[in-house]
């Protein structure tokens, strides 16, 4: 490994992840404070787990703010990799908060209630908030979905798959919470009309269960994600074949005999690869060459570091890109 960890400019997502997680902030932060009012003033179990969600969702969008902000720092000597896997410890402690907030707040007020029977008030000012509620989230998740569908075409992928492998833990964090929560509004509101229609509490603090139940889901969701990511996920199929044809196509490269790609950040890989160059050259030439081939593969955009490597002996040369698509 020929490269020296110098400083460079860092791959960051971009723009966009950012303007996804402030408008899941602003929306949520507004949505929270008037469920809250909603909440005291009409009694409801669901709309308790609401405030809830929506607290936990305010919180965990500044931890997103975070991750995207401490991701996006260029690497340095101490960290030759760059700091993109900082994003996914941020959204880590964002999935814990909508678990612990969210989740088991809502469950532990739902079965309180189960309990208890007792008539709530007026749920006008309730359905209210709800309705505005489900704008203001509707808004924040087609923002979600807007980044997601396009990212998903450019490499011919259906939205919820792409959600499911993508390695941008920010922009899958504001997608997964945004659907939960419009889903909770439903399950919220139900909840409130079957109480008011047959004068049993019970299915309000049911409907609070049930939110408190979906954000569980989502939380644990998200959580095996980036630990994936943060234990060391291979690079997808697709940018290996990429990687793996670069490096084919290159005349000074006689045969690739090893090559790993592992995620180091949203959209960022590192790459190790042992080449056997063409020619018998000597150990400074080959140095030259190792290091050119590396610059070169660090111009490609999902690239963060490459390191490049002469072949053990007896190494057998990996099947042309083409044939591992097959």
């Amino acid at each position: 490994m020929t490269q020296a960890a110098t400083p460079a400019p860092a791959k960051a997502p971009g723009g966009e992840s950012l303007l996804t997680v402030i408008v899941a902030f602003s929306a949520n932060a507004i949505i929270a404070i008037a469920k809250t009012v909603a909440a005291v003033l009409s009694g409801s179990a669901s709309m308790v787990a609401e405030a809830a969600h929506s607290w936990a969702d305010t919180g965990n969008e500044i931890f997103l703010l975070i991750a995207e902000k401490r991701a996006g720092r260029p690497r340095d000597t101490d960290h030759p990799f760059g700091f993109g896997r900082e994003a996914y410890v941020w959204s880590m402690f964002a999935a814990f908060g909508l678990f612990t907030v969210g989740a088991v707040v809502s469950i532990a007020h739902g079965i309180q209630q189960l309990g208890a029977g007792e008539e709530s008030g007026d749920y006008l000012l309730g359905y209210l908030v709800l309705g505005v509620a489900f704008v203001l989230e509707g808004v924040s998740f087609l923002q979600a979905l807007r980044q997601t569908r396009g990212a998903s075409r450019r490499i011919g992928m259906r939205t919820l798959g792409y959600i499911n492998i993508t390695s941008n833990p920010t922009l899958r964090a504001v997608f997964a919470e945004d659907a939960a929560a419009l889903i909770g509004l439903v399950i919220a509101a139900l909840g409130m009309v079957l109480h008011q229609v047959t004068g049993e509490a019970a299915y309000d603090a049911i409907g609070s269960i049930l939110v408190g139940l979906l954000l569980a889901v989502v939380a644990v969701f998200l959580i095996r994600r980036n630990r994936d990511f943060l234990t060391g996920k291979p690079g997808s199929d697709r940018l290996r074949r990429l990687v793996l044809a670069d490096l084919q196509a290159d005349p000074r490269v006689a045969a690739v005999t090893f090559l790993h790609l592992e995620y180091v950040g949203a959209d960022r890989v590192l790459v190790l690869a042992s080449l056997d160059l063409v020619g018998d050259d000597d150990e400074p030439t080959l140095t030259t060459e190792h290091q050119a081939i590396e610059d070169r593969l660090e111009q490609l955009p999902f690239v963060e570091r490459a390191f490049v490597t002469l072949p053990r002996p007896g190494a057998q040369p990996l099947p042309p890109a083409q044939s591992e698509a097959r």
